[in-house]
């Protein structure tokens, strides 16, 4: 199996999309960080929402949003690529300026408002994979998926860390922020679409044309949802659990959050690397053991009670976020792996439509098992996680590339930006 010795930061930039696109992706982060971390702020402080009304208008857009999924396949697997991605910035541009133009006390534009940031934030990931899986191939598009995900995690801290040194300006600073945000989404989708990567799959000859049919991927796909839980823990479990149960500072909560995004930022790359002398399904599986020894670890840290709790907890955490970036730089690409190019954005829409499950539920799955205690919460979470582990370690793949390699019948690219330096070829 093919394996990525080094990083060599050029050729991370080509395999991602190009310098034009990274920098959209970079803005785009930044636009969302801004924003994002505040937007139950937004609509409490600023439309004088309740919290309640404000919760449940968040996640009927964010569940909602899933339906466009299937869509979203569909026009990547007919060529699609940087179009899809700049349409992902350009709809949640109309989801700011609803937001903005939503007076205090209408509920239902505000609701309105986060459908269509929900939409965005929904496909942005699938046509953001598909893009670089058409670029990349190989580990290279598992190095260059995982560099996509430290730069957007690096643009997401720096863009909550500029929008906290500025909430002391009030609703004022709030509008503002989301007026910024805005523009941010609107150059992203410029930036982006100005790359004018398609794939043309009925450019290649039919005798060489993967037709296989789409994976069916049940396990996978039933598994991801229960690690997708792992992506919510650093900002609902432990600050719940901290606050409640350890009643701890929530300086604690704010510092493991820190501490997580400076992880994923400095190691999902070398870590995805380090695991490519691996399968992709071997390390997802691993991924999973790992998730669940810290559920464990988060089982054992809350019952030293007031005191060593909350150092436990952050300890804890740090294996946590390790789970979280192996899980990460194995999922997508293992999925990429597994689809025939032919179906590949039908592929990754139907996981991300796992993962946005996974996140749209947990909430409220983690929610409801913290009042009955440590045991309740962390066990549930590592038993389930354990059993995901070992179906995605035991699934077979029937009909599937896994060599890694570029398959035969990959699609041809067509880009300017090849012809303009950002190197797509």
């Amino acid at each position: 199996m093919a394996t990525t010795t080094k990083i060599q930061p050029r050729a991370l930039v080509r395999a991602s999309g190009g310098p034009r696109y990274a920098v959209a992706l970079a803005v785009d982060a930044l636009g969302t960080g801004l924003l994002r971390p505040f937007l139950l702020l937004y609509g409490v402080t600023v439309l004088r929402l309740s919290a309640p009304a404000t919760g449940i208008a968040m996640t009927v857009g964010v569940v909602v949003g899933l339906v466009c999924m299937p869509a979203v396949g569909r026009w990547l697997d007919r060529g699609a690529r940087s179009t899809v991605v700049a349409a992902s910035m350009l709809v949640r541009v109309v989801g700011v300026a609803l937001l903005l133009a939503t007076p205090a006390g209408h509920v239902w534009l505000f609701a309105m408002a986060a459908l269509f940031l929900g939409i965005g934030n929904q496909a942005w990931p699938a046509a953001h994979a598909a893009l670089v899986a058409t670029v990349a191939h190989g580990r290279e598009r598992d190095t260059a998926l995982a560099g996509g995900r430290a730069l957007r995690n690096a643009g997401l801290g720096a863009g909550a860390l500029l929008a906290t040194a500025c909430l002391a300006g009030g609703t004022t600073a709030l509008q503002a922020l989301a007026a910024v945000t805005g523009l941010a989404y609107l150059a992203a989708a410029a930036l982006a679409w100005s790359v004018h990567l398609c794939a043309h799959p009925d450019a290649t000859p039919a005798k060489d044309r993967a037709e296989g049919p789409a994976p069916r991927m049940r396990a996978l796909l039933a598994a991801n949802v229960v690690y997708a839980f792992c992506l919510n823990v650093p900002e609902i479990a432990l600050p719940l659990v901290l606050v409640t149960q350890l009643h701890a500072s929530p300086v604690w909560s704010a510092a493991i959050f820190v501490a997580n995004t400076v992880l994923v930022v400095t190691l999902q790359v070398p870590v995805t690397v380090l695991m490519s002398r691996f399968s992709r399904r071997t390390v997802l599986a691993l991924g999973g053991a790992v998730l669940a020894a810290s559920y464990l670890g988060f089982l054992v840290a809350t019952s030293l009670g007031h005191g060593w709790g909350a150092p436990a907890v952050a300890t804890v955490s740090v294996v946590c976020t390790i789970g979280e970036i192996i899980y990460a730089g194995s999922a997508t690409a293992l999925v990429a792996a597994l689809a025939p190019a032919h179906v590949l954005g039908r592929t990754l829409a139907r996981f991300e439509l796992s993962t946005g499950f996974g996140l749209a539920v947990s909430p409220a799955v983690i929610t409801a098992l913290a009042p009955h205690g440590s045991a309740a919460l962390w066990g549930s979470l590592a038993g389930a996680t354990l059993l995901s582990a070992s179906a995605v370690a035991t699934e077979k793949d029937q009909g599937t590339r896994l060599s890694g390699l570029q398959p035969p019948g990959a699609s041809r690219l067509v880009s300017s930006a090849g012809a303009s330096g950002d190197g797509l070829k």
